[in-house]
């Protein structure tokens, strides 16, 4: 399978929102339970450009497969180095090395961008392949926050992972 990767474009963000509604309606990836509209995605999307963080997608044969990003890890100050990573798929595109790559392309671009530390949250499943793609991608497991989601009738734990960027912590931002 042949894919591209490039940055993501404001004529993308229907494909994107589509996507990610029907993880939000379906899965659990995301915490979230009501899908967000065009609008709302389209203000998330120039959020994370407007704070110099990546945003790409990665097209087979012409269409978008999926899509990530990494934003702020959190707003105050003292994070300003790190960023978290996001990455959805569509449900074609899933095993098939494209979440590999398009991790691959955020770490890469956030190096350059200068961020030190990129944090993962992910939901806990069996089987954890999105666990066992960001192990490969460099990252180590943090934490375990136990039983903090409840979507589909049921508790869900979450996996912080986390991999350093660059120069680490070795000097001052």
């Amino acid at each position: 399978m042949t894919f591209e990767i490039r940055p993501a474009q404001k004529t993308d963000l229907r494909v994107i929102t589509d996507v990610y509604a029907h993880h939000v309606e379906t899965g659990l990836a995301s915490f979230e339970t009501d899908p967000p509209d065009l609008a709302e995605m389209a203000s998330r999307y120039a959020g994370i450009v407007a704070a110099n963080c990546p945003y790409i997608v990665a097209t087979y044969a012409g269409s978008i497969a999926g899509y990530a990003y990494a934003g702020p890890f959190h707003k105050r100050h003292a994070y300003r180095g790190t960023v978290e990573d996001s990455i959805y798929l569509t449900p074609e595109a899933q095993r098939k090395g494209i979440g590999s790559a398009l991790l691959a392309k955020l770490i890469s671009d956030c190096e350059e961008r200068g961020f030190r530390q990129m944090i993962a949250l992910i939901t806990r499943l069996d089987p954890p392949i999105s666990v066992r793609i960001h192990e490969k991608a460099g990252f180590e497991t943090a934490g375990i926050l136990r039983d903090v989601g409840f979507k589909q009738d049921r508790w869900l734990d979450v996996v912080y992972m986390q991999r350093t960027l660059g120069s680490g912590a070795t000097a001052p931002l």
